[in-house]
């Protein structure tokens, strides 16, 4: 039996049409195309069997059942519970730059109404200097500089509700390196669904895809983080095994990125895991020793 989406056709040549409207066909679409049958055809087919009156008309029909079709890809993908997250980390990354940028700005601004302030503002922290402005009152400065401050303000608040968010989604990932950065490597990626598909060196590297460019193309030594740097546990790390900690620790996120978008639970036994192999790299003998004395300790008591 041959098996098209306006209807079947049985051994004897006897054609038995399809009844169904948009979504019903988009459904026996679906269907046939997960059993191997051939869903689509020349119209010629279909206007033999009585279908169709002519080209034209299934043709209109067909593009009717694709754009339902798009409409629902559309519809799927914008469901996806960690879409909302990659908007929200790249809504971080602009405000930050705006931030940045008019700090910036107004801090030029006071220089030039406060010159002798000026051989001392760079040891100044932002925060600090943003006071030092709001004192201007009743000028343009002064008001800029307090809307400044409001935006760092909502800028922390997004930045905990992002590491919230990566906690619910990716789990695991969120307690190796922290929900932000955990959440910088699904935006980077695309979706979680991505970051668990990528393979552990492109995780350990992703976030430094200019130096990559640039060591590809001139032959410069080869970029050992990207993203992960921002955890705790690689950029402490003294620098001759910071490469080695950069790589167990992409090793652990490639896992946990898989258990976080196939089963969504935490898993503890892997993490404890993850974090000992993690911890015996960065301090090799030293956590050897560490782990004896803390034997030595359990059996005395």
């Amino acid at each position: 039996m041959q098996s098209f989406w306006f209807g079947d056709k049985d051994e004897d040549g006897v054609f038995r049409p399809f009844k169904g409207d948009i979504q019903e066909s988009l459904a026996r679409i679906k269907e046939l195309s997960s059993l191997g049958y051939v869903v689509l055809a020349e119209p010629d087919i279909a206007i033999e069997a009585g279908m169709f009156s002519d080209r034209r008309e299934y043709l209109s029909a067909l593009r009717k059942i694709c754009f339902a079709h798009a409409e629902e890809k559309i519809k799927d993908y914008y469901s996806q519970e960690d879409l909302e997250l990659v908007q929200m980390v790249r809504m971080l990354d602009e405000m930050d730059n705006v931030i940045n940028l008019m700090t910036e700005r107004a801090t030029e601004w006071y220089l030039v109404r406060k010159p002798g302030f000026s051989r001392k503002y760079k040891n100044i922290p932002a925060k600090k200097m943003l006071g030092q402005m709001k004192r201007e009152k009743g000028t343009g400065l002064g008001y800029l500089a307090g809307h400044i401050e409001k935006l760092a303000d909502e800028r922390t608040r997004l930045m905990k509700a992002i590491s919230a968010m990566a906690g619910n989604l990716a789990p695991n990932c969120s307690e190796l390196v922290g929900g932000l950065v955990a959440a910088r490597l699904i935006s980077r990626a695309g979706s979680l669904k991505e970051l668990s598909a990528l393979p552990s060196s492109s995780i350990q590297v992703i976030g430094a895809e200019s130096a990559l460019f640039t060591h590809m193309r001139a032959k410069t030594p080869p970029p050992k983080h990207g993203i992960i740097f921002q955890h705790r546990r690689v950029h402490n790390a003294p620098r001759p095994v910071r490469g080695k900690v950069a790589r167990v620790l992409a090793g652990k996120l490639a896992i946990a990125a898989k258990i976080d978008y196939y089963t969504g639970s935490y898993n503890e036994e892997f993490i404890c895991g993850a974090q000992e192999r993690i911890d015996r790299t960065l301090y090799g003998a030293d956590y050897e020793k560490k782990a004896g004395d803390k034997d030595k300790r359990g059996g005395s008591e």
